[in-house]
C-alpha cells in the first residue's frame, strides 16, 4: 500500500474534520490580531499576501496566494500586510457578509481561517507529527490542486446557494486532504505518523504491520521485511515514528480498537483477540495505558458525547 493510501486511512481513522471559521478581507495596509483557543488552527491565503507571526516562533512567515499555514498549540496570530500606515481589521465569522460578498479577488488580500477537529485517536496520532507552525507553500506544490480547492471553498463559503452548507463541509475536506499531501510533499517532518508514512524504506515492514495488526509481529520479522539488519531496523523506526516499532504497534492497534468501540457492537473479549491478546484483562490493561481508561468507560463516554452533540446541534 502507497503512503497516499495509508494517508487516507489515518485520515478516515481519526476522523480528521476541517471546519471554516472566518476570515479577513482587505486592501493596503491592514493588520489583524487576535488569540487562539482550538488545538490546530490553519490559515489560506485565497488570494494576496500577508506575514503571519504567532508565539513560540522566531520569524514570521510569508503567506502568498494559495499558501496555508497549520498552528499547532499556539496562543496567539497576527497579520500583516501592505505598507505602513495599517489600520486594524476585525476578522468576519460570517462568510456571507458584506466584506466577502463584495470582495474582488483580482485586488483584496482574501485571508479565511478554521480549525482542525480530531478525535482522541486523531490526537494521539497527528498532533505530535506537527510542528508548531508547518507551512505549505502553494509554489513548491507542483500543482493547482490546493489552490483551485481553496477557490472553491471559497466562492461557496460565500455564495447563498441551494446545499453550500455541504458543499463547504466536503470541500473543507479537500482542502485539509491537500494540505496534509502537500505537507507531507515538501516539509523536513518531525518524528511521528506523517514522516513514517513517507519513509520508502520502512514502509514494506510498516505495511505488514497494518495489514496484520493481530499477529505477534517480532523485530525480526519486521526488519527481514524492510531489507535492514534488526538494530538498523530499529534505530532508523524509533528516529522516524519517535517510538519504537512494537510500541507503534500497540499504539495502532488502540487506535483500531478505539473505533471499534466508538463504532461498533463488538464485546471486549472478541476486540481482544483480534488485536492479538491473549485475554480481554490484557488488552483492557493494555487500552487503559495507552488511552487512559478502560474499553467499557471509553466506549460509555464517547456515546454519551455524541448523544448529547447530537441533542445539541437539533436544538439550535
Amino acid at each position: 500500500m502507497s503512503g497516499g493510501e495509508w494517508l487516507s486511512e489515518v485520515f478516515d481513522l481519526v476522523e480528521v474534520r476541517g471546519v471554516l471559521t472566518g476570515g479577513a478581507v482587505a486592501r493596503g495596509g491592514w493588520q489583524s490580531r487576535g488569540p487562539l483557543y482550538d488545538p490546530v488552527k490553519f490559515f489560506a491565503m485565497v488570494n494576496g499576501r500577508a506575514t503571519l507571526s504567532t508565539d513560540g516562533v522566531d520569524r514570521p512567515i510569508e503567506l502568498e496566494t494559495g499558501d496555508v499555514a497549520i498552528l499547532t498549540g499556539r496562543r496567539w496570530v497576527a497579520f500583516e500586510a501592505g505598507d505602513p500606515p495599517r489600520r486594524e481589521v476585525r476578522p468576519e465569522s460570517e462568510f456571507t457578509a458584506a466584506a466577502f460578498a463584495g470582495s474582488d479577488r483580482g485586488a483584496d488580500d482574501i485571508l479565511i481561517g478554521g480549525c482542525i477537529n480530531l478525535n482522541e485517536a486523531g490526537r494521539t496520532l497527528l498532533v505530535d507529527s506537527l510542528p508548531p507552525l508547518a507551512h505549505i507553500r502553494a509554489a513548491q506544490t507542483g500543482s493547482d490542486r490546493l489552490l483551485s480547492c481553496l477557490t472553491r471553498l471559497f466562492d461557496e463559503a460565500t455564495a447563498a446557494r441551494i446545499g453550500s452548507a455541504f458543499a463547504v463541509r466536503q470541500y473543507g475536506q479537500l482542502v485539509l486532504l491537500e494540505v496534509l499531501r502537500a505537507y507531507v510533499g515538501q516539509a523536513q517532518l518531525p518524528p511521528g505518523v506523517l514522516r513514517l508514512l513517507a519513509d520508502e524504506r520502512l514502509r514494506p515492514a510498516l505495511d505488514r504491520m497494518h495489514a496484520d495488526p493481530g499477529r505477534a509481529w517480532s523485530l525480526e520479522e519486521l526488519a527481514q521485511a524492510a531489507a535492514m539488519s534488526r538494530t538498523t531496523f530499529a534505530e532508523r523506526f524509533r528516529e522516524v515514528a519517535g517510538t519504537p516499532p512494537l510500541s507503534y504497534l500497540v499504539r495502532w492497534r488502540m487506535v483500531l480498537a478505539q473505533r471499534a468501540l466508538r463504532d461498533g457492537d463488538a464485546r471486549v473479549g472478541a476486540l481482544a483477540g483480534e488485536l492479538g491478546y491473549g485475554s480481554e484483562s490484557a488488552f483492557s490493561t493494555a487500552f487503559k495505558r495507552v488511552v487512559g481508561e478502560s474499553p467499557l468507560r471509553y466506549r460509555l463516554r464517547v456515546r454519551e458525547e455524541s448523544a448529547e452533540s447530537a441533542e445539541s446541534s437539533a436544538t439550535v
